[in-house]
């Protein structure tokens, strides 16, 4: 790194570079240049290597249409097939796929010839009801074995999967279906969060009598908690009868390589949802490359992605990039603190698992926890199955980095920081554990074959060292490939004419170091505060409040402000008790002081505010639009219905002190 930056570098293990899949920064070097030199012979080796295709593909790449671009456009596949058939046929019918542990601890397990068994027949009771190879079915259904069933189903058959995550709203779950016209429902009457049952049915219910869902024809209801719930005759069919007499293998549906595997919705805090189109061969490539690369995948591992299937991270990680490789992964329901927060330790002791990928909200509010109660500390755990940790949904700051790799890892295993999108597909910068050299906070180098770059405003690339937009300077084949019904909207989110239409933009600033060339991500562009003519990354200015000893998780936002255009607040959880009054007064001027001399006096946050927590998701995701109202002193008019604690909203609406 350069000489003005003091950082902790952590090379790759010995033992772990030996045996791992990509080995040493040669290996790596060797395919970044087989990619330069032969862009589209590089994607098709791979794709012909690690893809199992019933017609093999001709034509690579199809540019003819750019930025609508087309890999191995003539080739036919099925995903499902891919994910469990070949595994079967290759020996492995007997392996475990799935280890599913219920929010009460409730343990499954699920070998690969009894989820084909469980995949056909729902595949075709599907058929039987008239969906066919085209058809949209949107999926609301709690973390289960079903929902993996359900989505491997459709993609059996050739049917458009959309799952909508458990805890959106009425209107949201409405807006999708709308949007996608879907002709079946699938849902639950209920799921299990916390040891309390959560409705789910009378929530898809109520979004079926707003309107515009009358494409619906079926509604299919998996009884997870066995509560009551309103049925309509000629409509609505459970599960059990869905399936009932239904034969157990189901022949695939060969489908080409661009047809889309999936839509997922992307919800921002204003205008209609964006459809994410996925195609099914370059989307199944780059969720194994990953497994095999990033996750550095063995016959013998244990993988275990905390993420729920609403979100593109349960997708390429739970139900496709696993169980392509022919892994063994855990599933779970619930939440990482019931019944303790020591949840997610005592399942990797439990279940002996040996990869582990999570979200950094998730690991700042386990820190808190372990903090204060050593029961639920990881270290009262055996953790001694672990091998590789990994980090997504936001960059992870330094001071997480190092207690999960110190708390977790034991300072022996690998951390994969992974950034990607939901537009992606899959990972697009992230370390190789058997590769490279970690920095806490840095995402380090490209995925081999991911041609990224900084540029400025105009779309002229930056030399290194010098931060700016993060964009995409060739196609890849596991990208979005339109947003559902606007291709418009695709166009100009992705492509925009600044760019000249010719440059993929991933919406995130980033940095890079002058002499290693190392990522590292500032935020969305919309993130990045303008404070007296000096930008600064929020999320720069987290990581110096979170490295302070006191702080247990930050989230900076921008308000508009006289003076200086924009002023910094703050919300922030502290380790221990949340102060008031003259306590209070004097760890914002603490903490302020701290960022000042992290990053300068102009980071200073103006404003700080202490919460017990942060408003987030049920998924774990920080509700930043939320907080930006907040620092405005705006009411909070925005939909809350995902909040996992809107209460917290009050306590976060005045300053503190």
């Amino acid at each position: 790194m350069s000489e003005s930056q003091s950082v902790q570098v952590f090379p790759p293990p010995a033992d772990f570079a030996a045996q791992a899949t990509i080995s040493g920064m040669d290996a790596y070097r060797a395919l970044c240049a087989e990619a330069e030199q032969d862009y589209e012979g590089y994607w098709a080796r791979l794709a012909r290597e690690h893809v199992t295709w019933k017609q093999p593909f001709t034509q690579t790449l199809d540019e003819s249409n750019a930025p609508f671009f087309k890999w191995f456009a003539d080739g036919k596949l099925n995903v499902s097939h891919n994910c469990i058939d070949r595994n079967i046929e290759a020996g492995l019918g007997d392996k475990t796929a799935i280890i599913f542990e219920a929010d009460g601890g409730e343990v499954t397990h699920v070998s690969y010839k009894e989820l084909l068994v469980r995949v056909s027949r729902f595949a075709n009771a599907l058929k039987a009801q008239g969906v066919k190879k085209g058809d949209r079915v949107v999926i609301y259904l709690p973390m289960s074995i079903e929902g993996i069933v359900a989505m491997q189903a459709c993609a059996r058959i050739g049917a458009t999967h959309s799952v909508v995550f458990g805890g959106f709203s009425a209107q949201s779950l409405r807006d999708r279906i709308n949007d996608a016209g879907a002709v079946l429902l699938i849902t639950s009457d209920g799921q299990c969060r916390g040891g309390k049952a959560l409705p789910l049915k009378p929530i898809a219910d109520e979004a079926l009598a707003m309107g515009g869902c009358e494409s619906i024809k079926k509604v299919v209801v998996w009884q997870r908690t066995g509560a009551a719930c309103a049925m309509t005759e000629g409509r609505d069919i459970f599960w059990q009868d869905f399936v009932a007499g239904q034969a157990d293998y189901c022949e695939p549906e060969w489908v080409e390589a661009e047809h889309p595997l999936f839509l997922l919705y992307t919800s921002g805090s204003t205008g209609k949802p964006k459809g994410v189109q996925h195609s099914s061969g370059g989307y199944l490539l780059h969720a194994i490359l990953t497994m095999k690369w990033t996750f550095d995948l063995k016959a013998n591992d244990v993988f275990w992605c905390t993420a729920d299937i609403g979100w593109v991270t349960g997708h390429t990680y739970i139900t496709y990039g696993p169980l392509a490789c022919g892994g063994t992964e855990i599933v779970f329901e619930g939440v990482p603190t019931y019944p303790d927060a020591g949840r997610f330790w005592k399942m990797i002791q439990d279940h002996k698992v040996s990869i582990f990928y999570t979200a950094p909200t998730a690991i700042r509010s386990l820190i808190k926890a372990a903090d204060t109660n050593a029961a639920v500390h990881p270290k009262s755990f055996d953790l001694s199955s672990l091998r590789l940790l990994g980090s997504v949904g936001e960059p992870i700051n330094p001071a997480a980095w190092s207690w999960y790799h110190d708390n977790v890892g034991g300072g022996r295993c690998p951390i994969v920081d992974t950034f990607w999108q939901t537009e992606t597909g899959g990972h697009m910068i992230t370390p190789l554990p058997g590769v490279t050299p970690l920095v806490p906070g840095s995402c380090t180098l490209p995925f081999p074959g991911i041609q990224a770059a900084i540029v400025d405003e105009t779309g002229t690339e930056l030399d290194w060292g010098k931060g700016g937009i993060l964009v995409v300077k060739r196609p890849w084949p596991s990208m979005i490939r339109t947003i559902w019904n606007d291709p418009d909207r695709f166009q100009t989110s992705y492509y925009p004419a600044d760019f000249n239409g010719k440059l993929y933009l991933a919406g995130d600033g980033a940095t890079r170091d002058a002499e290693t060339g190392y990522f590292t991500i500032t935020g969305r562009i919309d993130d990045v505060l303008n404070v007296s003519g000096h930008r600064m990354g929020t999320m720069e200015i987290e990581s110096a409040l979170v490295s302070h000893p006191l702080v247990a998780e930050a989230a900076v936002v921008g308000r508009p402000d006289d003076l200086t255009g924009e002023a910094i607040c703050a919300f922030v959880v502290l380790k221990g008790e949340r102060p008031e009054g003259d306590a209070a007064k004097k760890v914002i001027k603490e903490l302020q002081d701290h960022v000042g001399k992290l990053i300068g006096p102009i980071a200073k946050p103006k404003d700080i505010r202490f919460g017990e927590n942060l408003p987030k998701t049920r998924s774990g995701k920080i509700m930043r639009r939320l907080l930006r109202s907040l620092a405005k002193g705006e009411e909070v008019t925005q939909d809350t219905s995902t909040l996992e604690n809107p209460a917290i909203l009050a306590q976060l609406s005045h300053t503190a002190g």
